[in-house]
C-alpha cells in the first residue's frame, strides 16, 4: 500500500485554525498524516484528540536549524503559517531536502531568488494562497479572464481588502476596528516608501505622511460605506494579472469611515514612528507625558511639569490645535477613547513610539472571545467592449464565528488548504515559485469555497455613460 502523504504545518496560532480544521477534515479520505509544529503545542491537544491516527503535535523552535531540518525531512509538503520573516529559512530547508512548500505570504525577493533552483528540482513553492494575497489574485484573475474572453479591454482596475468588525461586535469603539491579524503590520502600514498607483496613465505617488489624508469612499453590498487608502506598490500587479498596458490600477486597504482621518492624526503626532527609541533614563512614563513631549512646549513650563499638571482635556486641546483639528471632532474623539491624553503607564520601556502605540492598541483593540470579525474584499473593473464602457464590481463579505474561528482565519486558511490538497494530488503542473493566477488553481478553489463554505463573490455590472468612460 502506498504510504500516506506527510504534511508538516509550521505554526498553529489563531490564524491557522480554519486551515488546520480543513486539513483534519480531509486527512482520512486523502490519506494524509499531519504533523503540527508550534512553539506552544499544548493548546492543540483538544483539537487533535479525535484525529490521533492522522495527526500529531510537536514543539517547534524555528530558529533551531537542526530541528527544522529534521521536521522538513520527515514531510512531503511543508505548510508555513509562521511570520513571513521565517519563510526564507523554511524555503531553504525545503529546497535542500526536496520538499514542496506552501504559504499564504507574499513572494519576497529572497523567495523569488529560489524560483529557478526549485523548478530545476521539480518542486512547487506555492505562495500567496491566503486572502490578500490569495483570494484577491484568484477572484481578480477569474473576472479578468472572463472579460478578455468576451473581447473586452480593461482600462481600470481597483482592488481593496480589509479586516473589519461585524457591527454587533463594535460596541462603543469609535474606531470600529480591532486586531484580527498581526498588530505590528497594522501600526506600520504604509511605511517604507510612497504608495504608487496609476491613474489615467499617470503615476501617482502618495508619501506616507499623506497616505491616510484623503481616503477613497466605496460602497460594498451588504456592508455599506467604507473608505480605503492605497497600498505601497500597485504597479507590481500589472504583470501577474496580464495588465501591463492598463492605464489605471490601484490596490488598497479598507477601513470603516473615519478611521483614516484619526490614523492620520496619529501619524501627525509621530506615534507611528518606529525609528525613534525612547532612552532608558529620563523618558516619559505615562501617555500624557509622552504626548506632551511630542507637542510644542507651552511657554515657561518644562515638559515634565506640564505633563503632570495638565488635565486630560487641556492636553487633548493642545494636540487638536497642533494637528489643526476640531477638539470635539471625530478624529479627536477616537484619540481620546484610546486614552492617549491620560496619566496611564506606557507599559513598556526603551521602546519605539510605534511599539508603544502597538502595545496601547493591543489593549484597546483586543478581540474578545465572542467577537465576530468581518472580511471585505472588492474589485472594480472598467472595460471597453464594442465601443461601450462597462463597470464590473465584484464584492466579498465573510463574517467570523468567534475570536478563534475568525473570518480572517477562514479566508486565509481555507484557500491555502485547498491549494495544498491539489498539490498533494499532483494537480499543479507549474514548478518553482507559484502564485494562484492560473485557472488550474483558482477555478476549483473558488468553486469549492462557494459550494462548501458559502464564500462567494457577488457581482454588479452596468454600462457607463460617456462622461464616465476612461480614456
Amino acid at each position: 500500500m502506498t504510504p500516506p502523504t506527510r504534511l508538516l504545518l509550521l505554526g498553529a496560532g489563531r490564524s491557522a485554525s480554519s486551515l488546520l480544521r480543513y486539513l483534519l477534515a480531509h486527512a482520512s479520505a486523502e490519506r494524509w498524516f499531519i504533523t503540527v509544529a508550534d512553539a506552544q503545542p499544548a493548546h492543540l491537544a483538544p483539537v487533535l484528540a479525535a484525529h490521533s491516527q492522522f495527526a500529531r503535535a510537536v514543539p517547534l523552535d524555528v530558529q533551531h536549524e537542526a530541528q527544522l531540518k529534521e521536521l522538513v525531512g520527515e514531510a512531503d509538503i511543508v505548510i508555513s503559517m509562521l511570520p513571513a520573516s521565517f519563510h526564507g529559512a523554511v524555503a531553504c530547508a525545503c529546497l535542500a531536502q526536496g520538499r514542496h512548500l506552501a504559504t499564504a505570504s507574499y513572494v519576497s525577493a529572497e523567495l523569488r531568488a529560489l524560483h529557478e533552483p526549485a523548478a530545476a528540482a521539480g518542486l512547487v513553492f506555492l505562495m500567496e494562497c491566503g486572502l490578500d494575497p490569495g483570494l484577491d489574485h484568484m477572484s481578480a484573475m477569474q473576472a479578468i479572464e472572463r472579460i478578455k474572453q468576451r473581447g473586452g479591454q480593461l482600462t481600470a482596475f481597483a482592488s481593496y481588502c480589509g479586516g473589519l468588525l461585524d457591527p454587533a461586535s463594535e460596541g462603543d469603539n469609535p474606531w470600529r476596528y480591532k486586531f484580527t491579524w498581526n498588530p505590528r503590520n497594522v501600526v506600520l502600514a504604509g511605511q517604507g516608501g510612497a504608495a504608487m498607483y496609476l491613474e489615467n496613465g499617470h503615476l501617482q505617488l502618495v508619501p506616507y505622511q499623506q497616505l491616510f489624508a484623503q481616503p477613497t469612499r466605496l460602497r460594498v453590498p451588504g456592508v455599506g460605506e467604507l473608505e480605503g487608502y492605497p497600498n505601497r506598490d500597485s504597479l507590481s500587479y500589472r504583470a501577474p494579472y496580464g495588465l501591463d498596458d492598463i492605464p489605471s490600477i490601484i490596490r488598497g486597504t479598507l477601513r470603516r469611515p473615519g478611521y483614516c482621518g484619526a490614523w492620520q492624526a496619529l501619524v501627525g503626532l509621530g506615534l507611528t514612528d518606529d525609528t525613534t527609541r525612547l532612552p532608558a533614563a529620563g523618558a516619559p512614563r505615562t501617555w500624557a507625558a509622552l504626548v506632551a513631549s511630542l507637542l510644542p512646549a507651552a511657554p515657561a513650563e518644562s515638559l515634565d511639569k506640564q505633563a503632570e499638571a495638565e488635565a486630560t482635556a487641556a492636553l487633548a486641546a493642545r494636540a487638536a490645535a497642533h494637528l489643526r483639528l476640531d477638539p470635539h471632532g471625530p478624529e479627536m474623539t477616537r484619540l481620546v477613547w484610546l486614552g492617549l491624553f491620560e496619566n496611564q503607564p506606557l507599559g513598556r520601556a526603551e521602546a519605539t513610539l510605534a511599539e508603544l502605540l502597538e502595545h496601547r492598541l493591543a489593549e484597546r483593540w483586543q478581540l474578545q472571545p465572542h467577537d465576530r470579525d468581518l472580511i471585505v474584499l472588492q474589485h472594480q473593473f472598467t472595460y471597453q467592449l464594442d465601443d461601450k464602457a462597462y463597470e464590473l464590481t465584484s464584492s466579498l463579505a465573510v463574517t467570523g464565528d468567534d475570536a478563534t474561528h475568525t473570518a480572517m482565519a477562514k479566508t486565509v486558511g481555507l484557500p491555502l488548504g485547498m491549494a495544498v490538497r491539489r498539490l498533494a494530488c499532483g494537480l499543479i503542473a507549474a514548478r518553482g515559485v507559484v502564485i494562484p493566477t492560473a485557472a488550474e488553481l483558482y477555478e476549483p478553489i473558488l468553486a469549492e469555497l462557494a459550494a462548501d463554505y458559502g464564500i462567494a463573490f457577488t457581482e454588479e455590472e452596468h454600462e457607463l455613460s460617456n462622461d464616465h468612460q476612461t480614456v
